[in-house]
């Protein structure tokens, strides 16, 4: 047999290629890349008038005042309990609401069923934000309806109070999110074998039956693998979601760290510092996309990189 040559690939042939991707490149630089560098504010007194070169060195300082400042444990709480709130319940909602879709008779109205729960997830949150705070106003629907059923006296400042806040960023969240998040199991649902179904029924399984031996068993992989990659997400807890929704009243436990960040900068100049904060955030993310990586790979054969 003839050994087929395989041909070098050369710049001077893939030129047409790479010029394709200069534009992507370009922006992923000026956007990504190069916004690195002000990370160096997070060592420095850095002060706008004297630049990055100019401002006085401080080596850790800034990190140890960001430690010993009475806020820094809150904002980590809140970012974790609002975060992995979101993730438990959107996975556990994604995964129910994509089974009772594929259990649910009659295509055109599942069809309809699905299209209604995607929408929220391309709605932005400066939208949706006006819309909550309407409906959870004291004279909003939510407490009109709890007065008018007896229920309550006076109306709930439901956006007020450092006690229902969180939930409510969650709940939300997962009203928005939750048709989203089922495709990908909506998908895994469509690959199970019909025919293992086809034996239940005939051994006389019951549909709780069915679903509890084959349909959770067919997936579990997929939600395996979900829930590990979701662990890179564990200090996101939704900047815009937060920020539309939150005042100084829930500071206690609206404020999260990408908040936090964006007060510190922009509201009290202390620039150094929010660079600080957001990057400790940058590392302990980073620590846990590898973290999810190795999960991944260990728990559903499954690699990010």
């Amino acid at each position: 047999m003839k050994k087929i040559k395989k041909k070098k690939v050369s710049l001077k042939r893939t030129w047409p290629l790479h010029l394709m991707l200069l534009p992507g490149i370009l922006i992923l630089f000026i956007y990504t890349i190069l916004p690195f560098f002000g990370n160096i504010m997070a060592f420095q007194n850095f002060q706008p008038i004297l630049g990055f070169f100019k401002s006085p060195w401080v080596g850790l300082d800034n990190f140890k005042y960001m430690f010993m400042l009475p806020d820094t444990f809150n904002i980590f709480r809140n970012t974790l309990v609002i975060a992995v709130g979101k993730i438990v319940f959107n996975l556990v909602m994604s995964v129910f609401f994509a089974i009772l879709l594929y259990e649910m008779g009659g295509k055109r109205f599942k069809k309809m069923v699905q299209t209604i729960c995607f929408l929220p997830h391309f709605l932005s949150w400066v939208i949706l934000a006006m819309i909550f705070r309407d409906i959870l106003d004291g004279s909003g629907i939510i407490n009109t309806a709890l007065m008018g059923l007896g229920i309550i006296q006076e109306p709930i400042v439901f956006l007020g109070s450092n006690r229902l806040f969180q939930g409510i960023m969650i709940a939300t969240d997962v009203w928005k999110e939750f048709g989203y998040g089922a495709i990908i199991f909506i998908a895994a649902l469509a690959g199970i074998n019909q025919e293992l179904y086809e034996a239940a029924s005939i051994d006389g399984a019951s549909r709780l039956q069915k679903i509890w031996n084959i349909t959770l068993p067919g997936i579990k992989v997929t939600v395996v693998l979900v829930a590990t990659l979701n662990v890179a997400n564990v200090l996101n807890a939704g900047f815009d979601q937060v920020y539309n929704m939150y005042s100084p009243i829930v500071y206690e436990t609206g404020d999260i760290i990408d908040t936090y960040v964006y007060r510190m900068s922009f509201e009290s100049a202390q620039y150094s510092l929010a660079t600080a904060v957001g990057l400790l955030k940058s590392v302990v993310s980073f620590l846990l996309i590898v973290s999810s990586n190795f999960l991944a790979k260990k728990f559903a054969n499954y690699r990010i990189f």
